[in-house]
């Protein structure tokens, strides 16, 4: 039966299943993305207190509303970047994982999972 065939109920065979070093490999690899995209973050959040620290015009000067560069960034400009960090994080993981697992020999190019 060609896999195009398989219905949802359709037991598969042990070839459909991806091998203890392919998802070791995975595992791996999606763990090494997020401590990337963490120490990303962490240096994002330890940023903000660290230049008002080191620059006192961080704090100190004034922009549109009497507002402060820190206290613009950590009232939105954080959660933008938060924002792409989390999409790019999750693409990146998702791209990932359809590479590294799932894969069949007899999978074409306009076959789905």
């Amino acid at each position: 039966m060609a896999r195009s065939e398989m219905g949802p109920g359709t037991p598969r065979g042990p070839e459909e299943f991806d091998g203890p070093a392919e998802v070791a490999a995975a595992a791996r690899t999606q763990r090494r993305i997020a401590l990337g995209y963490g120490l990303l973050f962490s240096v994002a959040i330890l940023s903000v207190p660290l230049l008002s620290v080191a620059l006192p015009w961080w704090s100190g000067a004034r922009l549109v509303g009497g507002m402060s560069p820190s206290f613009v960034v950590a009232a939105g400009g954080l959660y933008v970047f938060f924002l792409v960090v989390a999409v790019a994080a999750a693409t990146l993981a998702r791209s990932v994982e359809d590479r590294m697992l799932g894969s069949s020999s007899d999978e074409g190019p306009g076959t789905e999972r």
